[in-house]
């Protein structure tokens, strides 16, 4: 049976940029061979990645692909389809005790655009980035043969298609491990830091003790920039296992006035000040202290038609804060709304795989020309320092500077070629960054 197709207008979750596609909405493992469809194509699930990775003139939907196919309640083996969202696998999963072992700062992605980005969360430092917990993966080929992949059989394409962004071929199932649980809540002590150097010092501090962490940065204030709020945390226990909220509440967009530099400013100053001491420890739902933003619907909205871009970036632990200083000096003209970081642990990735041992520092910006242009221009500190930008993010980074990031872009090109000698997998990211 042909998938049914339609020509819609397409962007990320930035909303920027927008390409027109011709959508072909797949529902069976033989949708899925190119055969039936146009050469230059892509699997597209959820478009929650923010820039142009998941874009193409035409895509093959995975959003109807979203059947659970095996599931082993001793082990926590589960085995679905590209199409279930990590949203479904939490319904199916927590009230069994079970919990994700990696997961983004969202529950709307679905399993194969994780696997497309190689997703990390707040416990990349203790428990790696998703492709640490997958035993194995169904993938279909740009040439139309379906291969079971794993560490030892056609592992080429396996490791490849951790952060390969979806190039390597049509990921149809994934097989993982879920982590036991106890308890859906989460204990979590926050502590309120001066500046950039004592929220990198206590993050390293805390690094063995708890198994998640995040920072929540003010980069707006002028005399202590960096100031923050660090968001440790672990699983509680013999608890209750309750699923988070269906609903999420609405916020409107205001035509981006919500994310003026002055509201923005006295924003940051009223989150920052809420913790009256310096430690709180608390008992929280999963869903909030994972997924904060997921409570308020469309939230990327708020910026208003020209969208948005998240800048993210990673590097070494060496003079990475020394490294983030002068990065953020010169974009200091662009108003960031929001910056989170996170430290990253020593653990395999792919070729194109984001996640590598230092600090990462995640940006968000309402989009104009001035602020690509300032991202652009101060991306070469983030190159010296031998660093990189996650493509999942990504809607700025030149080609010249991909290749200065990702050396393992050779080794990539040659498996994909392997499985792809017609190149017909593409995307409005592999055009411009040369990965075509």
């Amino acid at each position: 049976m042909n998938p049914q197709k339609d020509v819609l207008p397409t962007s990320g979750w930035g909303r920027y940029p927008v390409v027109d596609s011709v959508v072909h909405r797949v529902r069976w493992q033989s949708d899925l061979s190119t055969s039936q469809t146009p050469p230059a194509t892509l699997a597209q699930g959820r478009l929650r990645s923010y820039g142009d990775a998941g874009l193409a003139s035409s895509v093959l939907s995975t959003l109807e692909l979203n059947r659970f196919l095996a599931f082993d309640a001793e082990t926590g083996l589960l085995e679905t389809e590209a199409g279930v969202t990590l949203d479904e696998i939490l319904q199916f999963c927590v009230p069994k005790g079970w919990f994700l072992p990696v997961t983004p700062g969202t529950k709307h992605p679905s399993i194969g655009g994780c696997v497309a980005a190689d997703v990390h969360g707040k416990n990349h430092h203790s428990d790696g980035s998703l492709v640490s917990h997958v035993d194995s993966l169904t993938i279909v080929t740009a040439e139309g043969d379906v291969l079971r992949c794993d560490r030892s059989e056609h592992s080429d394409l396996f490791w490849a298609s951790f952060g390969g962004m979806g190039l390597t071929g049509f990921v149809y199932a994934v097989c993982f491990r879920l982590m036991r649980i106890s308890d859906s809540r989460i204990e979590v002590e926050t502590h309120r830091t001066a500046d950039l150097a004592e929220t990198c010092q206590l993050l390293l501090l805390t690094q063995t003790e708890f198994r998640y962490s995040v920072a929540w940065l003010d980069l707006l204030s002028r005399r202590r920039r960096g100031r923050g709020l660090v968001m440790l945390g672990r699983h509680a226990s013999g608890g209750p296992l309750d699923l988070h909220p269906a609903k999420a509440r609405s916020i409107h967009a205001l035509g981006g006035l919500l994310v003026s530099r002055p509201l923005l400013r006295m924003g940051n100053r009223l989150y920052y000040r809420r913790q009256l001491c310096r430690t709180q420890t608390t008992v929280m739902h999963y869903d909030p202290y994972f997924y904060p933003l997921d409570g308020l619907r469309d939230w990327n909205r708020v910026y208003g038609r020209s969208g948005f871009l998240q800048y993210q970036f990673v590097v070494p632990f060496e003079a990475g804060r020394e490294c983030m200083e002068e990065f953020l000096d010169r974009i200091d003209g662009a108003a960031c709304s929001l910056a989170v970081l996170k430290t990253f642990g020593e653990f395999p990735t792919g070729m194109l795989g984001f996640p590598h041992l230092g600090w990462t520092l995640a940006l968000d910006f309402r989009r104009t020309t001035q602020t690509i242009e300032m991202l652009q221009h101060a991306t070469s500190v983030i190159t010296a320092a031998g660093g990189r930008v996650y493509l999942a993010k990504d809607a700025v980074v030149t080609a010249e500077h991909f290749m200065e990031m990702y050396p393992r872009v050779e080794e990539f090109l040659a498996i994909k070629h392997r499985y792809d000698p017609r190149s017909r997998l593409r995307s409005a990211l592999s055009d411009r960054l040369g990965l075509t």
